[in-house]
């Protein structure tokens, strides 16, 4: 009856559908970052350089990053259910050939294929929460969906070194990928598009397309949000943002404190473990507040210091105690969840059959960003290395991480004159009578 009754009312089924397509975008972030905790075993095991480890992991963002526009127009164009479950899929023939990979060469494609199917599961689930959900909830649930990015990331740190010192990581990974496989079965079969999809009304105040998008309509959109010069901004202070803390958090974060504070992998990875708890935690909080208090550009703003500073001190002391160096990871991320307001000040500046592009769009550019930054700080740590090794790995220098920092602290630095032009222009247009531009559907 319970299960019934859930089935029977849209507010509540919604959260059912929604569960599902966030524990694929969870996959997601989990195999983005799985590389922070197998830095040593991929070095080993490729015999790589720190550039070379840098290009291995970033290789996922390659793809990624260029698909996400594509991907808005195709889930604009097909709908969430179809795209999310082919995502999954081929991310799972990804998963399986990365845990079976040889050789280095075979390992970058099977990443770059993860990419590919991951690509288009965090636009899906937006294109969904734009069907089903008001769009003062739209910050809100935009939150707890990146939080679910957030658990992936806690699950690929402590608890993923836990899971390889009981089996080797190659026999982990392909566990994941045949549960992979079982969530693509059952989106496919449960998710709807939209509530009329699911035998519903219209929800109040929810105005999901009625129709199907025209390709027209799609090109149109496509233009529109590139014209725009606030796309551009989101887009580049998401490039520096979420290119930054998925570099340290997703690579660099493990090996920063096990080299420079002389600590197993399985501890550095408790340090990181706390990073990936902020992102879960700040991502809904920040969302909420925003839709309560009704700023958006402010909070980014505010994001955006806050996560200069915490990088700047790291650059300045390098190895400060631990425990501060991990609350200044955890801040960095904490406000990760302010930043990815950007996207639902793209979806509110654009209508209904546009907003999966917006999104795309920006989101694009953010995950350029990642595919850049893990090659850019591993050439850094590279020019300082030294020459040791622990084990097979390599081991990095405090001038080489001091450096690889300061990379993060410029990029902060102009990810905050984006978002301080982004304020300035929003606000121009919020006070002017008439308002932000009509949106075109």
């Amino acid at each position: 009856m319970a299960r019934f009754s859930i089935r029977a009312h849209p507010t509540r089924w919604r959260w059912v559908l929604w569960a599902l397509l966030a524990v694929g975008f969870l996959l997601v972030s989990f195999h983005r970052v799985t590389t922070a905790v197998l830095a040593d075993d991929l070095s080993r095991a490729f015999d790589t350089t720190g550039a070379e480890l840098g290009m291995l992991h970033a290789s996922f963002f390659y793809i990624y990053a260029a698909l996400q526009l594509p991907s808005g127009i195709l889930v604009d164009r097909v709908g969430s259910r179809r795209v999310a479950a082919a995502g999954l899929t081929v991310m799972s023939l990804g998963v399986f050939g990365f845990a079976l990979a040889p050789t280095y060469a075979l390992a970058f494609a099977s990443r770059a294929l993860l990419g590919l199917g991951g690509s288009v599961l965090y636009t899906a689930t937006l294109r969904f929460l734009a069907n089903w959900y008001r769009s003062d909830e739209f910050a809100t649930m935009t939150g707890w969906t990146i939080a679910a990015a957030g658990m992936g990331g806690v699950l690929a740190t402590t608890p993923l070194a836990i899971a390889i010192d009981s089996a080797d990581w190659r026999s982990v990974l392909l566990a994941i990928g045949v549960g992979g496989v079982g969530l693509a079965v059952v989106t496919f079969f449960v998710v709807r598009d939209r509530p009329r999809d699911a035998g519903f009304q219209p929800l109040d105040g929810v105005q999901p397309p009625t129709t199907r998008i025209e390709f027209s309509t799609v090109v149109e959109n496509t233009k529109r949000v590139l014209r725009e010069g606030e796309t551009w901004l989101m887009g580049t202070m998401l490039f520096l943002v979420l290119g930054t803390n998925f570099t340290v958090l997703g690579l660099w974060g493990v090996p920063y404190i096990s080299d420079l504070y002389d600590v197993s992998v399985r501890t550095a990875s408790l340090v990181v473990f706390a990073g990936n708890v902020a992102f879960l935690v700040g991502s809904p909080l920040m969302g909420t507040l925003s839709d309560r208090l009704g700023h958006r550009t402010e909070l980014i703003l505010l994001s955006c210091i806050v996560f200069t500073v915490a990088y700047s001190l790291i650059f300045l002391f390098v190895t400060p105690p631990l425990l501060v160096a991990g609350g200044l990871l955890f801040a960095a991320l904490f406000v990760m969840g302010g930043a990815v307001i950007a996207f639902t000040v793209a979806k509110e500046r654009h209508g209904a059959t546009a907003s999966a592009t917006a999104t795309g769009a920006i989101n694009s550019m953010g995950y350029f960003g990642a595919a850049v930054f893990p090659a850019v700080m591993g050439y850094a740590l590279d020019a300082y290395w030294t020459g040791e090794t622990v084990a097979g790995a390599r081991v990095y220098t405090p001038a080489g991480y001091r450096v690889a920092f300061g990379i993060a602290t410029a990029a902060g630095v102009v990810a905050v004159v984006c978002a301080y032009l982004l304020h300035r222009r929003e606000s121009r247009v919020e006070s002017s009578p008439s308002g932000h531009p009509e949106p075109s559907d």
